[in-house]
């Protein structure tokens, strides 16, 4: 009975080593395929990605080798691109490396974290996939090249390599532009019954939200998304939740027109109403002599909104040397923040607002909720009808976090507890004791930063 169970054992030893070592094999002449000549580390660093078919599992477009296709392993393969596209796409990041661009800056975050902590590559993957295995000196050439490409296009001069960074005193303006685009952010006229301005959802003295769940167009019409702050949105990568908008003059083009919020019919019933103010006419065609027109208008809007930021806050003082400026609590707070890898997503100046990423990793927020989905909860997928982006939303900023609740697109966290608490159930998986969860809230309170110094129209 020994015999035959040694028999069989070494079968399989011989069965497995030589599966493995065929697809071995063929990973390898298809990488070589792909690889270009490595004439900069950023070539390099695509190749390595390859090579250790990293886009087999993380992107959409990968060609499968037919051994894909035999039963069992087809199966294994499969539940690895769900789970891989699931949590991220390497696709931006191959993209960006062919045409010798930076590398999305959420993008570098997750590619850190992910290797040097060790979560990559999988190992029930590396036991089939042998030239996916990384060493130590792998996984040092990758980091190096993340911290290479941080530097190079994202940090700040008076930082040292971090996830995080301190917001600018200052952006470039156009200071004529931002006193039209002032003007017309608390104008009324750009909606169709002039009762609702940019300001009317977006109030400057309240930290840039008005505090709903969702908030009130003409007509007392309620929208399906809670609204974003406009404060510091200038750094963001993309406007909306869903990212429809590529810039801020995209999206200060959409409320005026969008039926529920301003509902005016067309830039040219706008422009009416704007154009019997001779005073502002006047100074607007000296600034745009072309005069009013939804570009023009939107770009004014954009300019003065380039102004809303707010830097010095407690965490921009400490990452830019003052140790004094955060308490021992918040202190702990900024290291459970890194521990529990919420600074994969939240990342850059505004501390989010770079990438897209699934409402629930690790739990089913939607179905937890026990609420109707509607087309807003469809997040990313609306702009691309990609599936893979189906309940995908931008990651917000967390700068004055502490003043723009509630929380989520849904709004469905009353307060920062609740909105940590949550974050860390379906995008951790993790519980955590109720201090940790304060020491946490304590930190989120430090990015609180100084209102801008702007002569602002009143609101009323």
């Amino acid at each position: 009975m020994k015999k035959i169970l040694l028999g069989v054992g070494t079968l399989a030893i011989v069965g497995y080593l030589g599966t493995v070592g065929y697809i071995h094999m063929s990973d390898k002449s298809r990488s070589e395929k792909l690889m270009v000549e490595a004439t900069t580390p950023d070539l390099a660093m695509r190749n390595m990605f390859y090579q250790k078919g990293c886009d087999y599992c993380h992107t959409s477009g990968a060609e499968l080798p037919f051994y894909t296709h035999v039963p069992g392993v087809k199966q294994l393969m499969e539940y690895d691109i769900r789970s891989g596209t699931k949590y991220f796409s390497l696709e931006p990041t191959l993209n960006a490396l062919k045409k010798g661009e930076k590398v999305p800056e959420a993008d570098l975050a997750k590619i850190e974290t992910a290797i040097a902590t060790g979560l990559m590559p999988l190992q029930r993957y590396t036991m089939m996939h042998w030239s996916a295995s990384l060493d130590e000196a792998e996984r040092a050439q990758i980091v190096d090249w993340v911290k290479s490409q941080r530097s190079r296009y994202y940090q700040s001069s008076s930082v040292a390599d971090s996830k995080l960074q301190p917001l600018p005193d200052l952006v470039d303006i156009n200071h004529e532009k931002v006193e039209l685009g002032n003007i017309l952010y608390h104008d009324t006229r750009l909606s169709s019954d002039n009762t609702v301005s940019c300001a009317t959802c977006h109030p400057l003295n309240k930290a840039g939200v008005d505090g709903d769940a969702t908030s009130t167009g003409v007509q007392g019409q309620k929208g399906g998304v809670n609204a974003p702050t406009v404060y510091n949105a200038v750094f963001n990568a993309e406007q909306f939740w869903d990212g429809r908008a590529a810039d801020l003059q995209k999206q200060a083009g959409g409320p005026p027109l969008n039926p529920v919020e301003m509902a005016s019919t067309s830039w040219d019933e706008i422009i009416a109403k704007l154009s019997q103010d001779t005073t502002l006419t006047e100074r607007f065609n000296k600034v745009y002599p072309e005069g009013y027109t939804g570009d023009t208008i939107t770009d004014a809007i954009a300019e003065f909104e380039k102004t809303l930021i707010t830097p010095n806050s407690p965490f921009d003082k400490y990452m830019k040397g003052d140790k004094e400026a955060l308490t021992p609590q918040q202190l702990r707070g900024y290291t459970l923040f890194k521990e529990n890898k919420c600074d994969t997503c939240h990342v850059g100046q505004n501390i989010g607002g770079q990438s897209y990423d699934l409402m629930g990793l690790k739990a089913d927020y939607f179905a937890d909720r026990k609420r109707d989905i509607t087309p807003d909860d469809r997040g990313r997928y609306n702009v691309t009808k990609d599936p893979r982006d189906m309940h995908r939303f931008k990651t917000p900023g967390l700068r004055n976090i502490a003043h723009t609740g509630p929380y989520f697109h849904d709004a469905a966290a009353a307060d920062l507890n609740q909105a940590v608490t949550m974050m860390l159930k379906y995008q951790v998986g993790k519980t955590l004791p109720d201090q940790d969860v304060k020491d946490i809230v304590a930190f989120l309170e430090s990015l609180t930063g100084e209102m801008p110094a702007i002569s602002l129209v009143p609101e009323e």
